[in-house]
């Protein structure tokens, strides 16, 4: 990678990984591009430009006059959201994946979209989910991940296009706010457990779910793009995972920093119904073999950290009202 383009580069993912590719390869190397351009520090440490990525023509002319040789596609409309539409959900996250890889088939660019747990489903197994296994999703977010991991697939095998990507589990940050994906109840928590001291999770207790620190999945997105091509046998859909947890198990571990922080529920019905189409687990076996996948975080130390930057976060936000 040495010029990188980023769609949906103000997400959750975005923020962090345009941030950590300009530190690696400059800030003039990697433009990032949403639909929006709000004031943040993504749109003002480097090169910006606002794109509908279901506008071919726009997608091209991104990419060929930044000189990309490296198309991050993260620009989708995320599980619960996509649930409430389910057409915008497939015009936006199948549109633009198909201009994104036909953009990357033009301009010979390598390529990168993420898929999800979500591409599983209920007859899929539980603990331990295989790299290699049933997927039949029940969901338009999930669906639309099948097939844009088989659609990936195809224009590796017919074009040739350097397409890889990672089943990525909930994604939990400080740096963000939630885009509206199932597991996000763990981000609200630890913000709820610093600014109110309580928090009414939306998911059931004994719901286990993948999860991974931030600063883990930008690393395996950066550590997947550089591997060796003739290593990657899955190549767009690697099962990564640092954690699996539940509610209960989160409160639990913020407590040691928050002794008085409580937890109760008040279920959402159809975020629990997508969660319990999802594994308990999933197996990274192939991704530690075929590209060396590693995690630095297990919960402690996530909460650690997530506890230490978003006190720092609500001091600054404190100081400013004052």
């Amino acid at each position: 990678m040495k010029r990188i383009m980023v769609t949906g580069a103000l997400g959750q993912i975005g923020c962090d990984l345009v941030a950590k590719l300009r530190q690696i390869y400059g800030e003039e190397a990697v433009l990032a591009t949403d639909i929006r351009q709000i004031h943040h520090e993504t749109v003002q440490s480097g090169p910006f430009r606002t794109l509908d990525v279901t506008d071919n023509t726009a997608f091209y002319e991104a990419a060929r006059e930044h000189k990309a040789d490296t198309i991050i596609h993260l620009a989708a409309l995320l599980s619960a959201k996509a649930e409430s539409d389910p057409a915008l959900a497939w015009h936006l996250n199948m549109g633009g994946l198909l201009s994104g890889l036909e953009t990357a088939r033009a301009l010979s660019c390598q390529f990168f979209t993420p898929s999800s747990i979500a591409a599983f489903g209920s007859d899929t197994p539980k603990n331990s989910t295989p790299q290699d296994t049933l997927q039949r999703p029940l969901t338009m977010y999930g669906v639309s991940k099948v097939a844009g991991e088989l659609l990936c697939d195809y224009y590796y095998h017919k074009y040739g296009v350097d397409t890889r990507g990672l089943r990525f589990p909930g994604l939990i940050s400080h740096s963000a706010p939630p885009g509206g994906g199932t597991t996000d109840y763990a981000v609200d928590m630890y913000g709820s457990a610093i600014s109110s001291g309580s928090y009414t999770s939306y998911i059931n207790k004994g719901t286990y779910l993948d999860m991974m620190y931030m600063p883990d999945a930008i690393q395996a997105v950066i550590t997947l793009m550089e591997a060796d091509p003739s290593k990657l046998k899955h190549r767009n859909a690697f099962n990564v995972s640092a954690m699996s947890v539940d509610p209960e198990a989160i409160a639990t571990n913020i407590r040691r920093h928050i002794p008085e922080f409580t937890l109760d529920y008040d279920v959402d019905p159809i975020r629990q119904a997508i969660a319990n189409e999802w594994p308990d687990s999933i197996d990274a076996t192939a991704a530690r073999e075929e590209w060396g996948f590693d995690v630095q975080y297990d919960l402690n130390h996530m909460t650690d950290d997530m506890v230490s930057k978003l006190m720092v976060k609500l001091q600054a936000d404190q100081s400013k009202i004052s």
